[in-house]
């Protein structure tokens, strides 16, 4: 028996550049400037800030960039420590009509854009990731998202400010 510390827990943030209609992105700024932040602040022991990075606001082009911050976090993870510990990946989005901030539970495999995103793609009812099966194909969370919709309310927020999205809904694909 060794000793035996807390469990470090690893959290890898993403968020999107601009796009149609958005000429500056808030999650790009947020993403941008979340280490240097951070390091002013301080973080939970235990809580680590793994990587930052802003994707392409593009379906497709997306993809492959978002494979590689994966990799590139696994690689790290392995290199640095023989207990992995937790691993988070938290991705910020905007949503224009939004009147308050959503933290959701699931994401389903379906892309229906109503513009074209930044590389011309405007998919109708098409998989994002075509290899993960259908449009109706859904991965949820294992965060207790419910909880940390509680705890974000009362830590000073104003009422009604943040709710849980249990969007978006499944396609029916048949």
């Amino acid at each position: 028996m060794g000793s035996e510390g807390p469990s470090v827990v690893t959290v890898h943030v993403t968020g999107f550049k601009r796009f149609h209609g958005v000429s500056e992105n808030p999650t790009e700024i947020i993403v941008r400037n979340l280490k240097g932040f951070m390091q002013k602040k301080g973080l939970p022991e235990g809580l680590v800030l793994g990587s930052c990075n802003v994707l392409e606001t593009a379906g497709e082009g997306a993809v492959p960039q978002l494979y590689e911050v994966l990799q590139l976090a696994v690689a790290g993870q392995n290199k640095e420590t023989s207990e992995r510990g937790q691993i988070i990946w938290l991705h910020l989005g905007v949503n224009s009509g939004a009147t308050r901030f959503a933290i959701e539970n699931q994401a389903v495999n379906e892309a229906t854009f109503r513009c074209p995103d930044e590389m011309g793609w405007k998919p109708q009812r098409a998989p994002v990731v075509t290899s993960d099966g259908s449009i109706s194909r859904v991965r949820e969370t294992s965060l207790p998202v419910n909880e940390i919709v509680k705890g974000l309310s009362k830590m000073g927020t104003q009422q009604n400010q943040i709710s849980l999205c249990t969007c978006p809904s499944i396609p029916d694909d048949r």
